[in-house]
């Protein structure tokens, strides 16, 4: 236990001069109609986290006690998390603090143009606090990494800006930032979602991709952020800022060291319907691929006082009500009422009645699913009511006349939804 808790302070230690700023302002429109009234870091997942909650654990478990938020659309609800989930944590008289930034208009009348003006419209917080090191971060991404690892790197190389590297796939990678390196890991190249991206040399089916990860000095960015702002760009870090950093020579690629403690490193964009699925069914299976249950690494989440899940009626040989989840996530306050529940997550509060049959589905908070209904490969958003004897995913056809189908056929019931259902 000692050696815990020295390994903490030590990161602490390491970590003071790191102010991380994480960009929680897209609109996720790909993630549509879950993102309608939320930003896209406030999606639940993994039946009892915001997504957010894997940037945010990461920083603290790297030892980072200075956090700033910067929303914009739709914030609400996300506010409303980081505040009774996240900002008690932090003791402003040991020289903590997170807090949430919403636009502020301080140096422009317009909305974020792009990733390096979120940042930019911030200057005079980050020129306030002077930090020696900045840290940018997405709101939006579910890994697990530790951040003290990659400034040791940063430091041991001398550079203005790191930048966090994992291989992938070159069937995907044009969706990504991708990077070309020497033996150092310095980058010589820099390509923003490249229609053909370039692979890697030792390997013509990977390419080295970006995980919008950027650590600064910060005199050198601000400088950057000032030169940009006053340019005709996308003020963005991928399309403007990292590749005019190249010709500096001190533009570092740090290569991914997953916490996740598994064969293959874990990173995933969950930024559509069908990726946001698959990820949260993957943590259904014997040996998910993301690992919730490791104690040295906790992922962090705002918890509510709710009481344990139950399943009750065990009356199978007697009409055939039994209530059972199988494969399946589980969080506190529901209640399984002689429901089958398979390969499915249910968040808090959820309720599944007698003789319905839920599967290959996520329920968010609240929802509740009438007598005899039948769900398959389906997202229920919150607060939604299920009527009796409804059937859904059974007919894609007939679904898309009523709610969102994504491209795989996932059928997805947004919040408020009014249920006209038979």
């Amino acid at each position: 236990m000692l050696y815990f808790c020295m390994r903490g302070l030590h990161k602490e230690s390491d970590m003071k001069d790191v102010l991380a700023i994480i960009l929680a302002g897209g609109k996720g429109e790909r993630l549509h109609p879950l993102t309608i009234h939320r930003a896209k870091p406030a999606v639940p997942f993994g039946g009892k986290y915001r997504i957010i909650d894997f940037t945010l654990s990461n920083c603290l478990n790297s030892g980072i006690r200075k956090m700033a938020v910067i929303t914009q659309y739709k914030s609400l609800s996300l506010d409303r998390h980081l505040a009774l989930g996240w900002a008690t944590l932090f003791n402003p008289e040991l020289n903590e603090f997170f807090i949430s930034i919403p636009p502020q208009q301080r140096v422009s009348d317009q909305w974020y143009a792009g990733t390096a003006d979120a940042v930019y419209q911030n200057i005079y917080f980050i020129e306030k606090e002077a930090p020696p090191y900045l840290l940018i971060l997405s709101g939006d991404h579910i890994y697990k990494m530790d951040y003290s690892d990659m400034f040791a790197f940063h430091q041991s190389k001398n550079a203005l800006c790191t930048v966090a590297a994992i291989e992938v796939d070159k069937k995907t990678a044009s969706s990504l930032g991708v990077m070309q390196v020497d033996d150092d890991w310095k980058i010589i190249g820099f390509e923003e979602k490249p229609k053909d991206p370039k692979t890697m040399p030792n390997d013509t089916t990977q390419c080295l991709a970006s995980m919008g990860v950027y650590l600064f000095n910060t005199e050198a960015i601000i400088e950057e952020l000032k030169k940009d702002a006053a340019l005709s760009t996308a003020h963005d870090f991928g399309k403007d800022i990292i590749p005019d950093l190249i010709k500096t020579g001190k533009l570092f690629a740090y290569n991914f060291k997953d916490e996740n403690k598994k064969a293959a490193k874990y990173w995933r964009d969950v930024g559509t319907i069908d990726a946001y699925w698959e990820s949260n069914m993957d943590l259904c299976s014997v040996d998910p691929l993301l690992n919730l249950y490791d104690s040295s690494w906790p992922i962090r989440t705002r918890q509510s006082q709710s009481p344990p899940a139950k399943f009750v009626f065990a009356q199978e040989y007697r009409g055939g009500r039994l209530g059972i989840a199988l494969d399946s996530i589980v969080c506190d306050g529901c209640i399984i009422s002689g429901g089958r529940v398979q390969n499915s997550i249910l968040s808090p509060h959820v309720r599944i009645n007698s003789w319905a049959h839920v599967q290959e589905s996520i329920l968010m908070e609240n929802v509740e699913i009438g007598r005899h209904a039948k769900i398959q490969r389906a997202i229920i958003d919150k607060d939604v009511y299920i009527p009796s004897d409804t059937v859904i995913g059974y007919d894609i056809e007939e679904d898309r006349k009523r709610f969102h189908v994504g491209p795989e056929g996932i059928v997805v019931i947004p919040k408020f939804v009014k249920t006209s259902m038979p």
